[in-house]
Protein backbone atom coordinates (compact mmCIF):
# COMPACT_ATOMS: atom_id res chain seq x y z
CA UNK A 1 0.00 0.00 0.00
CA UNK A 2 3.04 2.31 0.38
CA UNK A 3 2.94 3.99 -3.02
CA UNK A 4 6.14 5.96 -2.92
CA UNK A 5 6.69 7.16 0.65
CA UNK A 6 9.92 5.17 0.94
CA UNK A 7 11.21 6.87 -2.24
CA UNK A 8 10.11 10.40 -1.29
CA UNK A 9 12.93 12.47 0.18
CA UNK A 10 11.46 13.85 3.42
CA UNK A 11 13.44 17.14 3.53
CA UNK A 12 13.21 18.72 0.06
CA UNK A 13 14.87 22.01 1.03
CA UNK A 14 18.06 20.25 2.16
CA UNK A 15 18.65 17.04 0.20
CA UNK A 16 21.64 14.73 0.47
CA UNK A 17 22.45 11.70 -1.66
CA UNK A 18 22.90 9.60 1.50
CA UNK A 19 19.23 8.80 2.00
CA UNK A 20 17.96 5.46 3.27
CA UNK A 21 14.29 5.08 4.21
CA UNK A 22 13.42 2.63 6.97
CA UNK A 23 9.74 2.55 5.96
CA UNK A 24 8.21 -0.86 5.40
CA UNK A 25 7.43 -3.81 7.62
CA UNK A 26 7.92 -3.21 11.33
CA UNK A 27 6.24 -4.80 14.32
CA UNK A 28 4.00 -2.94 16.72
CA UNK A 29 3.31 -4.71 20.01
CA UNK A 30 4.40 -7.92 18.33
CA UNK A 31 2.18 -7.59 15.25
CA UNK A 32 3.11 -6.57 11.72
CA UNK A 33 2.59 -2.93 10.66
CA UNK A 34 3.51 -1.01 7.52
CA UNK A 35 5.36 2.19 8.44
CA UNK A 36 4.81 5.17 7.89
CA UNK A 37 1.05 4.64 8.25
CA UNK A 38 -0.44 4.97 11.77
CA UNK A 39 -1.94 1.80 13.25
CA UNK A 40 -5.53 3.14 13.01
CA UNK A 41 -5.17 3.43 9.21
CA UNK A 42 -6.25 0.56 6.93
CA UNK A 43 -3.06 1.09 4.90
CA UNK A 44 -0.94 0.10 7.92
CA UNK A 45 -2.26 -3.47 7.86
CA UNK A 46 -2.18 -3.48 11.66
CA UNK A 47 -4.73 -5.84 13.20
CA UNK A 48 -4.19 -5.43 16.93
CA UNK A 49 -5.70 -3.05 19.49
CA UNK A 50 -4.20 0.43 19.73
CA UNK A 51 -3.44 1.32 23.33
CA UNK A 52 -2.01 4.40 24.94
CA UNK A 53 1.41 2.75 25.20
CA UNK A 54 2.98 1.10 22.15
CA UNK A 55 6.28 -0.45 21.21
CA UNK A 56 7.63 -0.50 17.65
CA UNK A 57 10.50 -2.73 16.58
CA UNK A 58 12.55 -2.99 13.39
CA UNK A 59 16.05 -3.87 12.27
CA UNK A 60 18.30 -2.42 9.58
CA UNK A 61 21.49 -3.36 7.79
CA UNK A 62 23.53 -0.55 6.26
CA UNK A 63 24.46 -1.05 2.60
CA UNK A 64 28.17 -1.33 1.89
CA UNK A 65 29.70 2.13 1.59
CA UNK A 66 26.67 3.98 3.01
CA UNK A 67 28.63 5.18 6.06
CA UNK A 68 32.14 6.16 4.90
CA UNK A 69 34.93 6.27 7.45
CA UNK A 70 34.83 9.56 9.35
CA UNK A 71 31.07 9.97 8.85
CA UNK A 72 28.22 10.08 11.35
CA UNK A 73 24.87 8.31 10.98
CA UNK A 74 21.76 10.37 11.68
CA UNK A 75 18.41 8.71 12.37
CA UNK A 76 15.36 10.84 11.48
CA UNK A 77 11.69 10.56 12.38
CA UNK A 78 9.22 12.66 10.39
CA UNK A 79 6.61 12.60 13.18
CA UNK A 80 5.57 10.36 16.06
CA UNK A 81 2.34 11.05 17.95
CA UNK A 82 2.55 12.04 20.85
CA UNK A 83 5.75 11.20 22.77
CA UNK A 84 8.56 8.85 21.79
CA UNK A 85 11.63 7.24 23.30
CA UNK A 86 14.02 5.75 20.74
CA UNK A 87 16.51 2.96 21.44
CA UNK A 88 19.19 1.55 19.14
CA UNK A 89 20.48 -1.86 20.16
CA UNK A 90 18.69 -1.32 23.49
CA UNK A 91 20.63 1.86 24.24
CA UNK A 92 18.82 5.26 24.51
CA UNK A 93 19.10 7.37 21.37
CA UNK A 94 16.44 10.11 21.55
CA UNK A 95 13.33 11.40 23.33
CA UNK A 96 10.73 13.66 21.73
CA UNK A 97 7.43 15.29 22.72
CA UNK A 98 4.73 16.35 20.26
CA UNK A 99 3.09 14.55 17.37
CA UNK A 100 3.66 16.78 14.31
CA UNK A 101 7.33 17.80 14.17
CA UNK A 102 10.42 15.90 12.98
CA UNK A 103 13.30 14.95 15.26
CA UNK A 104 16.70 13.32 14.83
CA UNK A 105 19.50 11.55 16.68
CA UNK A 106 23.15 10.81 15.99
CA UNK A 107 23.30 7.02 16.47
CA UNK A 108 26.86 6.39 15.24
CA UNK A 109 28.18 5.36 18.65
CA UNK A 110 25.26 2.97 19.20
CA UNK A 111 25.88 0.87 16.09
CA UNK A 112 27.11 -2.71 16.06
CA UNK A 113 28.55 -4.70 13.11
CA UNK A 114 25.89 -6.22 10.88
CA UNK A 115 22.22 -5.88 11.79
CA UNK A 116 21.11 -3.11 14.16
CA UNK A 117 17.93 -3.22 16.22
CA UNK A 118 15.61 -0.24 16.53
CA UNK A 119 12.94 0.12 19.22
CA UNK A 120 10.52 3.03 19.68
CA UNK A 121 8.40 3.30 22.82
CA UNK A 122 5.39 5.57 22.21
CA UNK A 123 2.79 7.06 24.51
CA UNK A 124 -0.35 8.72 23.13
CA UNK A 125 -2.96 9.80 25.66
CA UNK A 126 -4.64 12.42 23.44
CA UNK A 127 -3.76 14.88 26.18
CA UNK A 128 -5.09 18.39 25.41
CA UNK A 129 -1.78 19.76 26.66
CA UNK A 130 -0.35 18.65 23.32
CA UNK A 131 -1.27 20.20 19.97
CA UNK A 132 -3.63 17.50 18.65
CA UNK A 133 -5.99 19.09 16.13
CA UNK A 134 -9.20 17.27 15.29
CA UNK A 135 -8.21 13.88 16.64
CA UNK A 136 -10.92 12.46 18.90
CA UNK A 137 -11.18 9.27 20.95
CA UNK A 138 -14.81 8.90 19.86
CA UNK A 139 -14.97 10.29 16.29
CA UNK A 140 -18.17 12.07 15.31
CA UNK A 141 -19.24 15.07 13.27
CA UNK A 142 -16.25 17.35 12.77
CA UNK A 143 -14.03 15.24 15.06
CA UNK A 144 -12.07 12.48 13.41
CA UNK A 145 -10.23 9.21 13.99
CA UNK A 146 -7.06 9.79 16.02
CA UNK A 147 -3.62 8.66 14.90
CA UNK A 148 -0.95 7.22 17.15
CA UNK A 149 2.70 6.44 16.86
CA UNK A 150 4.83 6.73 13.72
CA UNK A 151 2.98 8.47 10.89
CA UNK A 152 5.77 9.88 8.75
CA UNK A 153 8.92 8.47 7.17
CA UNK A 154 11.75 7.07 9.29
CA UNK A 155 15.10 7.50 7.54
CA UNK A 156 18.88 7.55 7.78
CA UNK A 157 21.55 9.82 6.34
CA UNK A 158 25.32 9.93 6.59
CA UNK A 159 27.01 13.27 7.32
CA UNK A 160 30.67 14.25 7.71
CA UNK A 161 32.30 13.85 11.11
CA UNK A 162 32.31 17.61 11.76
CA UNK A 163 28.60 17.90 10.96
CA UNK A 164 29.25 19.12 7.42
CA UNK A 165 26.60 21.57 6.24
CA UNK A 166 24.40 21.85 9.30
CA UNK A 167 21.73 24.07 7.78
CA UNK A 168 20.93 26.25 4.77
CA UNK A 169 18.24 28.93 4.73
CA UNK A 170 17.24 30.94 1.68
CA UNK A 171 15.27 34.16 2.30
CA UNK A 172 14.08 35.47 -1.04
CA UNK A 173 13.02 38.91 -2.23
CA UNK A 174 11.88 39.95 -5.72
CA UNK A 175 15.34 40.17 -7.25
CA UNK A 176 17.70 38.68 -4.68
CA UNK A 177 18.03 35.90 -2.12
CA UNK A 178 19.96 35.84 1.15
CA UNK A 179 21.52 32.52 2.11
CA UNK A 180 22.35 31.68 5.71
CA UNK A 181 24.73 28.72 5.73
CA UNK A 182 25.89 26.90 8.86
CA UNK A 183 29.09 25.03 8.00
CA UNK A 184 32.81 24.96 8.73
CA UNK A 185 35.15 26.83 6.41
CA UNK A 186 34.38 27.74 2.84
CA UNK A 187 31.51 26.55 0.70
CA UNK A 188 30.48 26.87 -2.95
CA UNK A 189 26.97 28.00 -3.84
CA UNK A 190 25.65 27.26 -7.30
CA UNK A 191 22.31 28.39 -8.78
CA UNK A 192 22.26 26.89 -12.30
CA UNK A 193 19.03 28.64 -13.36
CA UNK A 194 20.61 32.03 -12.67
CA UNK A 195 24.12 31.25 -13.92
CA UNK A 196 25.62 31.84 -10.45
CA UNK A 197 28.56 30.08 -8.81
CA UNK A 198 30.20 31.63 -5.73
CA UNK A 199 32.83 30.32 -3.31
CA UNK A 200 32.89 32.06 0.06
CA UNK A 201 33.18 31.61 3.79
CA UNK A 202 30.50 34.14 4.73
CA UNK A 203 27.75 32.84 6.96
CA UNK A 204 25.24 35.20 5.31
CA UNK A 205 25.40 35.82 1.59
CA UNK A 206 23.06 38.06 -0.40
CA UNK A 207 22.90 37.16 -4.07
CA UNK A 208 21.27 39.30 -6.76
CA UNK A 209 19.35 37.27 -9.34
CA UNK A 210 19.66 38.55 -12.93
CA UNK A 211 16.46 38.73 -14.98
CA UNK A 212 14.40 37.44 -12.05
CA UNK A 213 11.49 35.08 -12.70
CA UNK A 214 8.90 35.59 -9.95
CA UNK A 215 6.80 32.89 -8.31
CA UNK A 216 3.01 33.14 -8.69
CA UNK A 217 0.20 30.54 -8.72
CA UNK A 218 0.02 30.99 -12.50
CA UNK A 219 3.80 30.73 -12.99
CA UNK A 220 5.40 28.92 -10.04
CA UNK A 221 9.01 29.56 -11.03
CA UNK A 222 11.52 27.69 -8.87
CA UNK A 223 15.31 28.09 -8.64
CA UNK A 224 17.28 24.98 -7.65
CA UNK A 225 20.62 25.35 -5.90
CA UNK A 226 23.47 23.30 -4.44
CA UNK A 227 25.88 24.03 -1.59
CA UNK A 228 29.23 22.18 -1.44
CA UNK A 229 31.48 22.26 1.62
CA UNK A 230 34.41 19.86 1.83
CA UNK A 231 33.02 16.35 1.32
CA UNK A 232 29.44 17.43 1.99
CA UNK A 233 26.87 18.50 -0.57
CA UNK A 234 23.21 19.51 -0.15
CA UNK A 235 20.65 20.75 -2.64
CA UNK A 236 17.45 22.74 -2.29
CA UNK A 237 15.34 25.36 -4.00
CA UNK A 238 13.88 28.82 -3.50
CA UNK A 239 11.45 31.14 -5.25
CA UNK A 240 11.37 34.90 -5.68
CA UNK A 241 8.19 36.29 -4.18
CA UNK A 242 7.00 38.66 -1.46
CA UNK A 243 3.84 38.87 0.65
CA UNK A 244 2.54 41.89 2.56
CA UNK A 245 -0.66 43.56 3.69
CA UNK A 246 -1.05 47.23 2.78
CA UNK A 247 -4.15 49.43 2.96
CA UNK A 248 -6.37 46.41 3.55
CA UNK A 249 -5.04 44.52 0.53
CA UNK A 250 -2.98 41.34 0.34
CA UNK A 251 -0.07 41.94 -2.02
CA UNK A 252 1.78 39.13 -3.76
CA UNK A 253 4.95 40.46 -5.38
CA UNK A 254 3.59 43.96 -4.77
CA UNK A 255 0.31 43.33 -6.60
CA UNK A 256 -3.13 42.82 -5.03
CA UNK A 257 -4.30 39.22 -5.03
CA UNK A 258 -7.59 37.53 -4.12
CA UNK A 259 -7.18 34.28 -2.21
CA UNK A 260 -9.85 31.99 -3.68
CA UNK A 261 -9.48 28.98 -1.45
CA UNK A 262 -10.81 25.83 0.14
CA UNK A 263 -10.33 24.33 3.58
CA UNK A 264 -7.96 21.35 3.41
CA UNK A 265 -7.95 19.09 6.48
CA UNK A 266 -5.46 16.56 5.13
CA UNK A 267 -7.40 13.35 5.84
CA UNK A 268 -7.53 10.25 3.63
CA UNK A 269 -9.52 7.02 4.01
CA UNK A 270 -6.53 4.71 3.45
CA UNK A 271 -3.91 6.40 5.63
CA UNK A 272 -5.97 8.87 7.73
CA UNK A 273 -3.14 11.42 8.11
CA UNK A 274 -1.45 10.34 4.86
CA UNK A 275 -2.52 9.63 1.28
CA UNK A 276 -1.28 6.26 -0.03
CA UNK A 277 1.74 8.06 -1.47
CA UNK A 278 3.02 11.63 -1.98
CA UNK A 279 1.32 11.75 -5.38
CA UNK A 280 -1.93 12.11 -3.43
CA UNK A 281 -0.94 15.67 -2.54
CA UNK A 282 -0.33 16.58 -6.18
CA UNK A 283 -3.68 15.08 -7.18
CA UNK A 284 -5.60 17.11 -4.57
CA UNK A 285 -3.82 20.32 -5.59
CA UNK A 286 -4.50 19.76 -9.28
CA UNK A 287 -8.16 18.94 -8.56
CA UNK A 288 -8.58 22.29 -6.82
CA UNK A 289 -6.68 24.24 -9.47
CA UNK A 290 -8.96 22.69 -12.09
CA UNK A 291 -11.93 24.20 -10.23
CA UNK A 292 -10.30 27.65 -10.24
CA UNK A 293 -8.94 27.77 -6.70
CA UNK A 294 -5.52 29.26 -5.94
CA UNK A 295 -5.35 28.74 -2.14
CA UNK A 296 -5.56 25.92 0.39
CA UNK A 297 -6.09 26.64 4.06
CA UNK A 298 -4.27 23.80 5.80
CA UNK A 299 -6.56 23.34 8.77
CA UNK A 300 -5.10 22.65 12.27
CA UNK A 301 -2.60 20.14 10.85
CA UNK A 302 1.01 20.34 9.69
CA UNK A 303 1.86 18.04 6.81
CA UNK A 304 5.01 16.24 5.68
CA UNK A 305 7.11 18.57 3.57
CA UNK A 306 6.11 16.65 0.44
CA UNK A 307 2.78 18.51 0.61
CA UNK A 308 4.41 21.94 0.68
CA UNK A 309 6.87 21.02 -2.07
CA UNK A 310 3.93 20.00 -4.26
CA UNK A 311 2.26 23.36 -3.57
CA UNK A 312 5.53 25.16 -4.35
CA UNK A 313 6.03 23.42 -7.67
CA UNK A 314 2.39 23.40 -8.81
CA UNK A 315 1.54 26.97 -7.74
CA UNK A 316 -0.90 26.68 -4.84
CA UNK A 317 -0.92 29.29 -2.06
CA UNK A 318 -1.14 27.97 1.51
CA UNK A 319 -2.64 29.52 4.63
CA UNK A 320 -1.08 27.42 7.40
CA UNK A 321 -2.92 26.89 10.69
CA UNK A 322 -1.09 26.04 13.87
CA UNK A 323 -2.24 22.74 15.37
CA UNK A 324 -4.77 23.46 18.09
CA UNK A 325 -4.19 22.44 21.69
CA UNK A 326 -6.33 22.75 24.80
CA UNK A 327 -9.94 21.84 25.45
CA UNK A 328 -12.56 22.74 22.86
CA UNK A 329 -15.90 23.95 24.29
CA UNK A 330 -18.85 24.03 21.86
CA UNK A 331 -20.85 26.64 23.81
CA UNK A 332 -17.90 28.97 24.39
CA UNK A 333 -15.98 28.48 21.15
CA UNK A 334 -18.74 27.97 18.57
CA UNK A 335 -22.36 28.48 19.60
CA UNK A 336 -22.11 31.87 21.32
CA UNK A 337 -19.79 33.38 18.66
CA UNK A 338 -22.13 32.09 15.91
CA UNK A 339 -24.96 33.92 17.68
CA UNK A 340 -22.92 37.13 17.66
CA UNK A 341 -20.89 37.09 20.89
CA UNK A 342 -17.50 37.48 19.21
CA UNK A 343 -15.49 39.52 21.69
CA UNK A 344 -13.46 37.91 24.44
CA UNK A 345 -10.16 38.87 26.03
CA UNK A 346 -7.51 36.20 25.82
CA UNK A 347 -5.12 37.49 28.49
CA UNK A 348 -5.25 35.97 31.94
CA UNK A 349 -6.52 32.68 30.51
CA UNK A 350 -5.67 29.68 32.67
CA UNK A 351 -3.15 27.79 30.56
CA UNK A 352 -0.82 25.22 32.07
CA UNK A 353 2.91 25.74 31.80
CA UNK A 354 3.12 22.42 29.98
CA UNK A 355 0.63 23.44 27.28
CA UNK A 356 2.39 26.77 26.79
CA UNK A 357 5.74 25.03 26.38
CA UNK A 358 4.41 22.50 23.88
CA UNK A 359 2.28 24.90 21.82
CA UNK A 360 4.83 27.68 21.60
CA UNK A 361 7.65 25.23 20.91
CA UNK A 362 5.69 23.74 18.02
CA UNK A 363 4.80 27.23 16.74
CA UNK A 364 8.51 28.05 16.52
CA UNK A 365 9.35 24.73 14.88
CA UNK A 366 6.50 25.06 12.37
CA UNK A 367 7.63 28.51 11.26
CA UNK A 368 11.29 27.50 11.06
CA UNK A 369 10.40 24.39 9.05
CA UNK A 370 8.05 26.08 6.57
CA UNK A 371 9.57 29.50 6.02
CA UNK A 372 11.56 28.26 3.04
CA UNK A 373 8.42 27.16 1.15
CA UNK A 374 7.20 29.98 -1.14
CA UNK A 375 3.65 28.61 -1.26
CA UNK A 376 3.13 29.35 2.46
CA UNK A 377 1.95 32.95 2.70
CA UNK A 378 0.18 33.14 6.09
CA UNK A 379 0.11 31.58 9.54
CA UNK A 380 -3.04 31.21 11.65
CA UNK A 381 -2.36 31.11 15.39
CA UNK A 382 -5.79 30.16 16.78
CA UNK A 383 -9.00 28.90 15.22
CA UNK A 384 -12.41 29.98 16.61
CA UNK A 385 -11.06 30.58 20.11
CA UNK A 386 -9.98 26.96 20.56
CA UNK A 387 -7.11 26.99 23.05
CA UNK A 388 -6.61 30.72 22.47
CA UNK A 389 -4.46 32.73 24.88
CA UNK A 390 -2.24 35.84 24.65
CA UNK A 391 -2.57 36.05 20.89
CA UNK A 392 -1.05 39.55 20.74
CA UNK A 393 2.15 38.27 22.37
CA UNK A 394 2.25 35.24 20.10
CA UNK A 395 1.57 37.42 17.04
CA UNK A 396 4.67 39.46 17.88
CA UNK A 397 6.65 36.28 18.47
CA UNK A 398 5.57 34.79 15.15
CA UNK A 399 6.31 38.03 13.27
CA UNK A 400 9.78 38.14 14.81
CA UNK A 401 10.41 34.57 13.63
CA UNK A 402 9.16 35.30 10.11
CA UNK A 403 8.38 38.89 9.13
CA UNK A 404 7.90 37.90 5.47
CA UNK A 405 4.38 36.47 5.84
CA UNK A 406 0.95 37.40 7.13
CA UNK A 407 0.00 36.36 10.65
CA UNK A 408 -3.70 35.90 11.41
CA UNK A 409 -3.98 35.86 15.18
CA UNK A 410 -7.54 34.59 15.48
CA UNK A 411 -9.48 32.92 12.67
CA UNK A 412 -13.22 33.41 12.92
CA UNK A 413 -13.59 35.51 16.05
CA UNK A 414 -12.03 36.74 19.32
CA UNK A 415 -9.50 38.95 17.52
CA UNK A 416 -7.38 41.12 19.81
CA UNK A 417 -5.27 44.18 18.96
CA UNK A 418 -2.62 42.62 16.72
CA UNK A 419 -3.32 40.75 13.47
CA UNK A 420 -2.67 41.28 9.78
CA UNK A 421 -6.23 40.33 8.86
CA UNK A 422 -9.81 40.62 10.02
CA UNK A 423 -10.88 36.99 9.77
CA UNK A 424 -14.56 35.98 9.63
CA UNK A 425 -16.35 32.62 9.67
CA UNK A 426 -19.94 32.66 8.42
CA UNK A 427 -22.12 29.58 8.15
CA UNK A 428 -25.88 29.02 7.81
CA UNK A 429 -26.47 32.44 6.22
CA UNK A 430 -25.22 34.90 3.62
CA UNK A 431 -24.48 38.55 4.29
CA UNK A 432 -22.48 41.35 2.73
CA UNK A 433 -19.35 41.93 4.81
CA UNK A 434 -18.41 45.43 5.92
CA UNK A 435 -14.99 46.97 5.43
CA UNK A 436 -12.85 46.80 8.63
CA UNK A 437 -12.09 50.12 10.28
CA UNK A 438 -8.63 49.03 11.38
CA UNK A 439 -7.02 48.74 7.94
CA UNK A 440 -6.61 44.98 8.14
CA UNK A 441 -7.19 42.68 5.21
CA UNK A 442 -10.78 41.39 5.22
CA UNK A 443 -10.76 37.60 4.92
CA UNK A 444 -13.67 35.16 4.95
CA UNK A 445 -11.64 32.18 6.13
CA UNK A 446 -14.54 29.71 6.45
CA UNK A 447 -17.97 29.50 4.84
CA UNK A 448 -20.31 27.12 3.06
CA UNK A 449 -19.86 23.56 4.21
CA UNK A 450 -22.95 22.40 2.34
CA UNK A 451 -23.64 18.68 2.49
CA UNK A 452 -24.19 16.17 -0.27
CA UNK A 453 -24.06 12.46 0.50
CA UNK A 454 -23.01 10.24 -2.42
CA UNK A 455 -24.14 6.64 -1.92
CA UNK A 456 -21.28 4.18 -2.08
CA UNK A 457 -18.69 6.86 -1.26
CA UNK A 458 -19.44 7.60 2.39
CA UNK A 459 -18.63 6.08 5.75
CA UNK A 460 -21.79 4.01 6.11
CA UNK A 461 -21.31 3.56 9.86
CA UNK A 462 -21.26 7.31 10.53
CA UNK A 463 -24.10 9.76 11.03
CA UNK A 464 -24.23 12.30 8.21
CA UNK A 465 -22.72 15.67 9.13
CA UNK A 466 -22.74 18.95 7.21
CA UNK A 467 -24.02 22.50 7.37
CA UNK A 468 -27.52 23.45 6.26
CA UNK A 469 -30.06 21.37 4.38
CA UNK A 470 -28.51 18.39 2.61
CA UNK A 471 -28.52 18.47 -1.19
CA UNK A 472 -28.95 15.23 -3.13
CA UNK A 473 -27.78 16.15 -6.64
CA UNK A 474 -24.84 17.81 -8.34
CA UNK A 475 -27.16 20.50 -9.69
CA UNK A 476 -28.65 21.34 -6.30
CA UNK A 477 -25.29 21.55 -4.51
CA UNK A 478 -23.76 23.61 -7.33
CA UNK A 479 -26.71 26.01 -7.23
CA UNK A 480 -26.39 26.43 -3.45
CA UNK A 481 -22.65 27.16 -3.68
CA UNK A 482 -23.19 29.60 -6.56
CA UNK A 483 -25.80 31.49 -4.53
CA UNK A 484 -23.37 31.75 -1.61
CA UNK A 485 -20.78 33.45 -3.80
CA UNK A 486 -23.39 35.65 -5.51
CA UNK A 487 -25.06 36.81 -2.28
CA UNK A 488 -22.04 37.13 0.01
CA UNK A 489 -18.63 36.90 -1.63
CA UNK A 490 -18.99 38.96 -4.82
CA UNK A 491 -20.92 41.85 -3.15
CA UNK A 492 -18.32 41.97 -0.35
CA UNK A 493 -15.35 42.48 -2.67
CA UNK A 494 -16.09 46.23 -3.16
CA UNK A 495 -15.95 46.46 0.67
CA UNK A 496 -12.41 45.10 0.72
CA UNK A 497 -12.88 41.33 0.83
CA UNK A 498 -9.68 39.75 -0.48
CA UNK A 499 -10.04 36.12 0.59
CA UNK A 500 -12.73 33.45 0.69
CA UNK A 501 -12.16 29.90 1.94
CA UNK A 502 -14.95 27.43 1.17
CA UNK A 503 -15.44 24.46 3.49
CA UNK A 504 -14.09 22.06 2.17
CA UNK A 505 -11.87 20.13 -0.27
CA UNK A 506 -13.29 16.68 0.45
CA UNK A 507 -15.60 14.84 2.80
CA UNK A 508 -13.87 13.59 5.95
CA UNK A 509 -15.19 10.39 7.46
CA UNK A 510 -18.81 11.16 8.43
CA UNK A 511 -18.55 14.81 7.41
CA UNK A 512 -20.10 15.08 3.93
CA UNK A 513 -19.52 18.73 3.04
CA UNK A 514 -16.62 18.34 0.61
CA UNK A 515 -16.40 19.28 -3.04
CA UNK A 516 -15.10 15.73 -3.51
CA UNK A 517 -16.08 12.55 -1.73
CA UNK A 518 -13.69 11.26 0.93
CA UNK A 519 -12.19 8.71 -1.49
CA UNK A 520 -11.76 11.49 -4.12
CA UNK A 521 -13.70 9.29 -6.58
CA UNK A 522 -16.63 11.68 -7.16
CA UNK A 523 -16.61 15.43 -7.79
CA UNK A 524 -19.91 16.54 -6.24
CA UNK A 525 -20.27 19.85 -8.10
CA UNK A 526 -20.29 21.00 -11.73
CA UNK A 527 -16.70 21.95 -12.65
CA UNK A 528 -17.67 24.53 -15.30
CA UNK A 529 -19.81 26.38 -12.75
CA UNK A 530 -16.94 26.42 -10.26
CA UNK A 531 -14.59 27.78 -12.93
CA UNK A 532 -17.16 30.45 -13.74
CA UNK A 533 -17.29 31.48 -10.07
CA UNK A 534 -13.50 31.86 -10.06
CA UNK A 535 -13.60 33.99 -13.20
CA UNK A 536 -16.32 36.23 -11.77
CA UNK A 537 -14.32 36.70 -8.57
CA UNK A 538 -11.24 37.70 -10.58
CA UNK A 539 -13.22 40.15 -12.71
CA UNK A 540 -15.01 41.73 -9.74
CA UNK A 541 -11.76 42.00 -7.78
CA UNK A 542 -9.89 43.64 -10.66
CA UNK A 543 -12.77 46.06 -11.26
CA UNK A 544 -12.55 47.25 -7.65
CA UNK A 545 -8.80 47.85 -7.42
Amino acid sequence: MDKGWSKCYPRPLMRRDSFMALDGDWTLDGQKILVPFPPQAPASGFQGPVGQEMEYRAAFLLPRGFLPEGSRLILHFGAVDQSAQVFVNDRPAACHQGGYMPFRADITDLLVPGENRLRVAVEDTLSPDYPHGKQCENPHGMWYTPVSGIWQTVWLEAVPENGGIRSVRADAELDAVTFTVETTGQYTLEIPGAGIRITTGEKMLRVAIPSPRLWTPEEPNIYDYTVDSGTDRVSGYFALRTVEVRDGKILLNGKPVFLHGVLDQGYYPEGIFLPPGPEGYREDILRMKALGFNTLRKHVKVEPEAFYEACDRLGMLVIQDMVSAGEYRFLRDTLLPTLGFRRRRDTGVNVSARRRELFEGQLRETVERLRGHPSVIAYVLFNEGWGQYESDRLYAQCKALDPTRMVISASGWFAQKLSDAESRHIYFRSCVLKRPKNGRALMLTECGGFSRRVTGHVAEDRKNYGYGKRRDTEEALTRQITELYEKMVLPSIPNGLCCCVYTQLSDVEGETNGLYTYDRAVLKVDPQSMQSIAQRITQTFENNL
